[in-house]
């Protein structure tokens, strides 16, 4: 990844500092409990994330059907898959998938701020708020695609889609070669926030351990 979007390597120890500070004030003030901010991890680490993005993914690589309604009507198609509740609250609102295909390349970035579908891809990364991403990512895609190391032909149109709090956005990516005969969750074992962001291609070289 470019060094446009680097950070400091404590950022994560100062950062944590400030929150465990900010936590303990607003406990001291009543205004949360104790056990509030370990409530809203747990639910990103169990309930909303991107292992619920990566399980539509699989069933739209096996089910041509299912992929057609999850682009035609995303909302409908994902209530299909009987995720745990809440995948139309807190950033699920009005999600909507695009799907790759040979010759299409989608990207997702978000230019007013960090609009993102939490339940389906967890909360978004540092980089993605980055102003000079979200500005590049509109001005030059293809350039920052392949900071990103994804290498896109010349022949292949990028379309950069804007999450807002309108429509959040999240990509199909291509199913990787030789994958034939595998599992729904072989398949979704394939699939990473990444490339449902389209900063990556599905697979991330682990695709090549299967034969058709």
């Amino acid at each position: 990844m470019s060094n446009l979007f680097a950070y400091d390597d404590d950022r994560e120890e100062k950062n944590a500092a400030k929150v465990r500070a900010l936590e303990s004030l607003l406990i001291e003030k009543g205004l949360i409990g104790s056990d509030s901010v370990d409530t809203v991890l747990a639910h990103f680490e169990t309930v909303a994330g991107p292992f619920n993005g990566a399980r539509l993914v699989a069933r739209a690589w096996v089910d041509a059907a299912f992929k057609a309604r999850l682009i035609a009507d995303t909302p409908a198609a994902i209530a299909e898959m009987g995720l745990p509740q809440g995948m139309n609250g807190a950033e699920g609102e009005h999600m909507k998938a695009v799907a790759n295909e040979p010759g299409i390349h989608n990207l997702i970035i978000c230019t007013l701020c960090s609009c993102y579908p939490w339940p389906i891809l967890g909360l978004p990364p540092y980089w993605y708020k980055d102003p000079v991403f979200r500005a590049r990512g509109v001005r030059e895609p293809r350039a920052v695609l392949r900071e990103f190391g994804v290498e896109v032909d010349d022949s292949t149109h990028i379309q950069v889609w804007d999450s807002s709090a309108q429509i959040r956005w999240f990509v199909v990516p291509e199913r990787p070669a030789h994958t034939g005969g595998w599992t729904e969750e072989q398949l979704a074992g394939l699939v990473t926030p990444e490339s449902m962001m389209g900063v990556a291609l599905a697979g991330n070289g682990k695709n090549d351990v299967a034969q058709d």
